[in-house]
């Protein structure tokens, strides 16, 4: 294999001329150079330079390793800036995939805290569900996950997850009923098939099967439901934070969800990423 150190040092000899020049160019002792030179030719089995009288010249077969060594130099060097650039968050960018209301209220002041803080940082946001957010994680299309889930503790999924914020469930109706038992007998608006399995254990913990009357994922069409008089509701808080309807009557529930950001592989996670869960994190308090 061939070393990068041998490498710059046979540039460094085609481009000044001789080991002299080349030695006083790289900071090395001249013995230095004519070691790694020596080494070089070694590992390559090819005469790479010619002495011609009291000076050297480089062989065809050292022209053509110097003219490719330049070649691999500038790309090691690219390479080598655009990592340092990364790591002191000149450049980069965090894919993000969170559900719509976390899009709509968390988001949007974490990516402005990024923007004031690391200005060359690219975002890249994606609406999605939970389920689908964490297999985007796994499948290595984003590179962290908003996502909730009902139960105190996350789930062992393989995934690491940072708390964010416990969000209260309310109950959504047109006409005062606090209570999921005041409303046993009306018309639920239920939402996806995803979200779906949470509401109904809410009314069984009630005491009561929900009569589902309408079914829909969006927010605002669910509360238009209830404004009419159509139905009732649950919904987080997050979701409320995003869009109240007029004529809409909330009451807290004793449930919650917790939202938290989920990541995959080993940690620490690379720079931009943290900076954006440290900017998320600090724009909750």
């Amino acid at each position: 294999m061939l070393d990068i150190v041998r490498l710059r040092v046979l540039a460094a000899v085609a481009a000044h001329g001789s080991v002299t020049a080349a030695a006083q160019a790289l900071h090395y002792s001249q013995p230095s150079v004519s070691h790694h030179l020596a080494r070089l030719e070694a590992a390559t089995g090819a005469r790479l330079i010619q002495r011609v009288g009291r000076g050297i010249r480089l062989t065809a077969e050292g022209e053509l390793l110097a003219k490719r060594a330049n070649e691999i130099i500038g790309r090691v060097d690219a390479a080598s800036a655009e990592l340092s650039a990364m790591v002191g968050l000149q450049s980069g960018r965090v894919r993000i995939a969170a559900f719509t209301s976390a899009l709509s209220v968390l988001v949007p002041p974490a990516a402005a805290a990024m923007r004031e803080l690391h200005p060359n940082i690219e975002l890249h946001l994606a609406d999605a569900h939970p389920v689908v957010a964490k297999q985007q994680l796994r499948d290595g299309e984003v590179d962290l996950a908003i996502v909730f889930h009902y139960d105190d503790a996350p789930p062992d999924d393989g995934l690491r997850y940072t708390y964010l914020l416990d969000d209260p469930v309310y109950l959504l109706s047109k006409a005062p009923g606090r209570t999921l038992e005041d409303n046993r007998d009306a018309a639920w608006i239920a939402g996806c098939e995803n979200c779906r399995a949470e509401f109904v254990g809410m009314c069984h913990t009630a005491g009561f099967t929900p009569r589902i009357a309408y079914v829909s994922d969006d927010i605002i069409v669910k509360q238009a439901l209830v404004a009419a008089g159509l139905g009732v509701t649950t919904m987080p808080g997050l979701a409320l934070r995003a869009h109240h309807a007029d004529g809409v009557i909330t009451s807290e529930l004793p449930f919650r969800r917790r939202i938290s950001l989920a990541t995959f592989g080993e940690p620490p996670d690379p720079p931009a990423t943290a900076a954006f869960i440290a900017a998320l994190s600090s724009t909750q308090g």
